[in-house]
């Protein structure tokens, strides 16, 4: 059985680049029939909020990006401390007690030698009694002792990929406190839960490489794992300072489709086309993880609004009739309604709009050139009910009437009754139109 996951720290919303995490592991479940698990990785109190637990569940919903069920890291504490000690009853987890200060001075010197900046394993070689003495004026703090060896593993984008452990500081996983850090409860739940893929962050790599080593001293099976390309600004520029005005809830805000955005992250980076997909079915059915490439990928924001407007356009009746219904379209008009806005709607919103501007009129644009015409022109409208015929008899009997034709006749109608210099056919709108303010 297939089962991915996404791990999102409950300290703030999802932006673009969580959800290409989220998106990757859920497909990957999906196309094999396996099990995506949502893990709230809370187990840091002072930051972890429920109300950020809520909006990410929120912001799931929202793309469809359905879990099979939902781990709290801070309900599995125990699980954590049981694994801690059992890495310490094996000799892989020590104690330390170097300060930040500490470290950095000695990093600063090993550079200054031409080395690597490794930690010495400075604690391995300290007695009982000298720990007893640093505890009482200091906390102590545990790390994972490396097994000084080069760790291979062949990745799902990045391909054989082969780190020297020996360059590699051993990673801390226990704080001082005793908070378990990322990479000891990130290990152990993925050991118990049977995580057979991790897709993430190519700036995990060389976590991922310390990672391996503690599954299996810990007994469980090595998942597999891919790390796609980080994103980008349009330009190349970083987009990491970028993120937190790219949340989800922002681009749900300004009318993003979940649709455009998945088609468009689903394709991003890879060898594939991005194409638009109107059902999450296509997502899933043309998903490959080895299509994407190392390289780094440039998402621009600005393409989410063509795209959305796209997927709109393409939208049958059918999957909107109760929007169109809660506006009080009646029922016998409400298809002609959509069939004849709906290629001229760029966010859903749009579609309230223009019942309105159908029942409520337009305010006019009439520039002042065309003043005289356009009121010679409201004269010649039909009174009584407006036809699909309508329009074409009208717009023949103005060109009859004042020699207008092409552009300076058709434009300066249209803004007339609708307020725009562009919108739908309008022998299909001009029947619909309840209210003309320039006839009034």
């Amino acid at each position: 059985m297939t089962v991915t996951r996404f791990a999102p720290s409950p300290t703030g919303y999802i932006h673009v680049g969580n959800l290409r995490t989220a998106l990757m592991n859920f497909l990957i479940a999906r196309k094999a029939g396996g099990t995506f698990i949502l893990r709230i990785d809370d187990t840091d109190p002072e930051r972890s909020k429920e109300a950020y637990v809520d909006a990410i569940k929120e912001d799931l919903e929202w793309l469809g990006l359905s879990w099979d069920r939902v781990e709290r890291q801070s309900l599995r504490l125990e699980r954590y401390e049981a694994a801690a000690q059992s890495l310490r009853d094996t000799g892989r987890l020590y104690e330390v007690f170097e300060t930040p200060v500490e470290l950095d001075l000695k990093r600063k010197k090993q550079l200054n030698m031409g080395k690597p900046p490794v930690y010495d394993r400075a604690g391995l070689a300290l007695s009982e009694a000298e720990k007893d003495a640093l505890r009482a004026e200091r906390g102590g703090y545990w790390r994972f002792k490396l097994d000084q060896e080069r760790i291979d593993w062949s990745d799902g984008i990045i391909g054989d990929v082969s780190i020297d452990a020996a360059s590699v500081s051993d990673p801390v996983l226990i704080r001082a406190d005793g908070q378990m850090l990322y990479t000891m409860a990130s290990v152990v739940d993925d050991t118990e839960m049977g995580v057979t893929h991790v897709v993430r962050g190519a700036d995990h790599v060389t976590n991922t490489a310390t990672q391996i080593q503690i599954i299996q001293a810990l007994g469980g099976t090595v998942p597999s794992f891919a790390h796609h390309s980080l994103l980008t600004g349009p330009q190349g520029e970083a987009l990491s300072k970028r993120l937190g005005t790219l949340a989800l809830r922002d681009l749900r805000a300004q009318g993003v489709e979940p649709m455009a955005l998945l088609s468009l992250m689903a394709r991003l980076g890879s060898s594939d086309p991005m194409e638009l997909r109107q059902e999450m079915a296509e997502l899933i059915e043309g998903f490959e993880i080895g299509h994407f490439g190392t390289a780094p990928t440039k998402f621009d924001v600005a393409d989410l609004g063509p795209l959305t407007a796209k997927y709109l356009h393409g939208l049958p009746y059918a999957e909107v009739a109760e929007e169109i219904a809660a506006l009080g379209v009646p029922a016998d008009q409400a298809e002609a309604f959509w069939s004849v806005i709906h290629e001229n709607i760029e966010v859903r919103k749009d579609i309230a709009t223009w019942w309105s501007l159908i029942t409520e009129g337009a305010e006019p644009v009439i520039d002042a050139e065309d003043a005289d015409f356009v009121a010679e022109a409201l004269a010649l409208l039909p009174a009584g009910e407006l036809t699909g015929e309508s329009w074409g008899l009208w717009t023949a009997a103005v060109k009859d009437a004042t020699g207008r034709k092409g552009r300076g006749l058709f434009m300066p109608l249209r803004k007339a009754l609708t307020g725009m210099a562009h919108g739908p056919d309008m022998a299909a709108l001009l029947p619909l139109l309840q209210v003309i303010k320039a006839r009034a």
